[in-house]
């Protein structure tokens, strides 16, 4: 789920005093050099049109094994499954994306980020690189767009892997959206490094386990050229409508993980996904917080190996 919302009350404090101040850039759609030319751009790294959307997508592992999606959460990067991926990808053709309006795919040219549009995106981008049928991998707002993918594209995904996914509502967001809070709007547009540091360390169940250079990538990707403007927009479209009769609809193996110590979503959400779901299971970290995938690879990839290798 959008975790930005989830930090709605630190944010705030954090940036008590502040939110005076005039927020928003002017977005505009990153040059695909820019893509090429930043820092987090990698040899696996390749750009790849989604019915006008330029994305960002790397691709590893090996051509004819079965795929993986990965798909990363709100306001993150396709880094955040960097310890997964590198894992898997032995065994697996491992292909994650930064999503409409986040990383170095940067900004929708038609500002399409409603839940809906980012399911259609996910569905283009697995046309636009002949993925037939894969494994979905999604953490949080990829969670989200995971599951609701297949609900109506059964018959092209093979299992779901839903961490923290978001479905429920949370922070009154319902079928409708809410009005983005300002200090919000300046911490996507404008937050300071360090303000951004704390956002990202309250994702964790023990902020000592955070990457160090983990904030200083997300606040860079978060800087890209009307990035932080995408975000604002994406929070302004945002729904979370009653999704019980649409779960009942995603007939193939999931598996969901979770964190006991999640801030940003509700750990007691876990249960309900998994009462309705078909053929769910789930599996509770007590001293993870929101992105288990990050805080503890090696103890979660245990579980994921397992649900992925069984019949």
């Amino acid at each position: 789920m959008m975790r930005t919302l989830g930090l709605v009350l630190l944010l705030l404090a954090l940036v008590a005093g502040i939110a005076w101040f005039v927020y928003g850039r002017g977005g505009s759609e990153p040059a695909p050099e820019a893509a090429i030319d930043s820092p987090w751009w990698s040899a696996q790294d390749r750009l790849v049109d989604v019915d006008g959307v330029t994305a960002r997508v790397r691709v590893e592992g090996l051509d004819d094994a079965p795929v993986l999606v990965m798909i990363h959460g709100f306001s993150f990067s396709l880094e955040s499954w960097d310890d997964w991926a590198d894992a898997l990808s032995a065994n697996y053709r491992v292909v994650r994306m930064d999503l409409p309006g986040h990383g170095l795919t940067g900004p929708d040219p038609q500002s399409r980020y409603s839940v809906p549009q980012t399911v259609e995106f996910l569905g283009g981008l697995m046309d636009a690189m002949d993925i037939d049928r894969a494994t979905l991998v999604g953490n949080s707002l990829g969670g989200l767009v995971a599951w609701r993918y297949a609900a109506d594209h059964g018959d092209r995904v093979e299992k779901l892997v839903l961490v923290a996914p978001g479905g429920f509502s949370i922070n009154g967001v319902t079928e409708e959206p809410v009005d983005v809070p300002v200090g919000v709007r300046f911490y996507l547009t404008q937050g300071p490094q360090p303000v951004v540091a704390g956002a990202t360390a309250a994702l964790f169940g023990d902020p000592t386990r955070m990457d160090p250079d983990l904030p200083g990538r997300v606040h860079g990707l978060m800087q890209g050229e009307g990035v932080g403007e995408a975000l604002v927009e994406r929070l302004e479209v945002f729904t979370l409508p009653a999704p019980e009769a649409d779960l009942a609809r995603v007939t193939v193996p999931a598996m969901i993980l979770w964190g006991g110590r999640d801030a940003m979503v509700p750990v007691d959400h876990a249960a309900r996904f998994e009462a309705a779901m078909p053929d769910a299971q789930l599996v509770v970290y007590d001293d993870l917080g929101h992105i288990p995938h990050e805080e503890a690879p090696a103890r979660t990839l245990e579980d994921v190996r397992a649900f992925l290798s069984a019949n």
